[in-house]
């Protein structure tokens, strides 16, 4: 496509883009409330960790639900971006593909808790960790297409607020899913409220996919040639080099997925240590909310006038006060504190860590920017949660909070001192 074709499709598609930004930010917005309702019956942080405990001792088995969690998303996304970089359309990988690879898998986990997790413990274990593989990697698949059509479709200077309306609304109404999940725990036997709990979190997700297929996004061609994997993954470090300042945000990002690696020991902690209930543990997941839906929209607007590099940092303070109040707990009441604090860091964690990514290129290189601030990252929160686990095993949960608390320091150290506003600076 020559220059001249080039600028007159940009014009259309800018044209495309103002017509349907009401209706696009609308469902956005629908998308992200149904999802995150969904999720909030399959929390990661609490109900996962729950039921793996009824299924085994093991700490380290514990962790590996936060290293999943953390790396299926992030690993996938930089061997998609080549691929993704020249669709002229984005959504249909999203909605198509999606529905089998992050959607379906739900419906598995929660059939394997019906069938297999009363008579057969071992097995009911294996599927768990299969199918929320199955559902964080898939996830991880699609993730660079659904970033790239946001990018797209929502303007630079409102996607903080639409991403921070998305999360704001699905955590409000998490936080209605999460009172549901508590009661579920409390009044059901084990297994069959946890098969309860997975099969809403397929409801609600497969839901958010109907308003995910009502997202406008004009086709835009790339001019950049195609060109193979290999020679694809030859041009990365050179690209490294020229860009310090995307070099050193990556490294920031490695640190901070290396210091959560004590927020998926956090519902067990404090199980375990004041002999709490799973349904009183249940609670922390709608406190989880209540502080992530109410940080979404200030952080959101935050984003947009400021930057989201000063709401990861934002981020990074959170997290470092949860993993110290938690170590001076006298009782189980200030973990609802805590957990307050980890739901607003998830919250600028999710929102900023998505969209920063989107300012550090222009649209041309923006998949690849993408894949690389979220695969490299994932290479370290693979092995994050199982270091805290085993340092855990070890020791204490202490040590472990103790491990986190000292690498946030050095993660918000590296993002304030070496890393530019990307908005700005470029």
């Amino acid at each position: 496509m020559d220059n001249t074709n080039w600028a007159a499709e940009q014009l259309v598609f800018d044209s495309e883009v103002q017509r349907h930004f009401r209706w696009n930010f609308t469902m956005n917005v629908f998308d992200g409330a149904f999802f995150w309702l969904g999720m909030s019956f399959a929390a990661t942080t609490t109900i996962i960790p729950l039921y793996v405990r009824h299924l085994t001792d093991s700490r380290l088995l514990i962790g590996l639900v936060a290293t999943i969690a953390g790396s299926g998303w992030y690993l996938p996304q930089l061997l998609t971006a080549n691929y993704i970089e020249r669709l002229p359309r984005k959504k249909p990988v999203v909605v198509n593909i999606g529905i089998f690879t992050e959607r379906m898998p739900f419906l598995v986990m929660a059939l394997s808790v019906f069938l297999f997790a009363a008579r057969s413990p071992a097995l009911a274990l294996f599927l768990l960790f299969f199918t929320l593989t199955w559902h964080t990697v898939g996830a991880g698949l699609i993730a660079v297409a659904w970033q790239e059509m946001v990018a797209k479709v929502i303007p630079v200077h409102y996607r903080g607020r639409s991403l921070g309306m998305a999360n704001s609304a699905g955590t409000a109404m998490g936080v209605v899913g999460a009172a549901v999940a508590g009661t579920i725990l409390y009044r059901f036997p084990f297994p069959q409220n946890y098969g309860l709990c997975f099969s809403l979190a397929f409801a609600f997700i497969l839901l958010s996919t109907v308003f995910l297929a009502l997202i406008r996004e004009p086709p835009l061609h790339s001019h950049r040639p195609a060109i193979s994997l290999a020679e694809y993954g030859r041009r990365l470090p050179p690209l490294l080099r020229q860009d310090s300042n995307f070099a050193w945000y990556l490294l920031a990002r490695i640190l901070t997925v290396l210091s959560r690696m004590g927020t998926g020991f956090l519902t067990v902690y404090a199980v375990e240590r004041w002999h709490l209930t799973d349904g009183q543990a249940g609670l922390y997941t709608t406190v989880m909310l209540l502080g992530q839906a109410s940080a979404n929209l200030l952080l959101g607007m935050l984003a947009d006038r400021r930057g989201h590099k000063l709401v990861l940092e934002i981020a990074l303070v959170l997290l470092g006060l949860s993993m110290i109040t938690a170590l001076l707990a006298s009782s189980s009441a200030w973990m609802y504190l805590v957990f307050a604090m980890i739901g607003a860091l998830n919250a600028g964690d999710i929102l900023s860590g998505i969209a920063i990514s989107m300012e550090f290129a222009a649209p041309d290189d923006r998949p690849t920017y993408l894949g690389l601030a979220n695969t490299v990252p994932g290479l370290f929160a693979a092995v994050g949660p199982v270091i805290g686990g085993w340092i855990a095993s070890r020791g204490n949960y202490t040590a472990t909070f103790l491990t986190a608390g000292c690498l946030t320091l050095i993660a918000w150290l590296t993002l304030h001192w070496k890393v530019r506003e990307p908005r700005t600076s470029r």
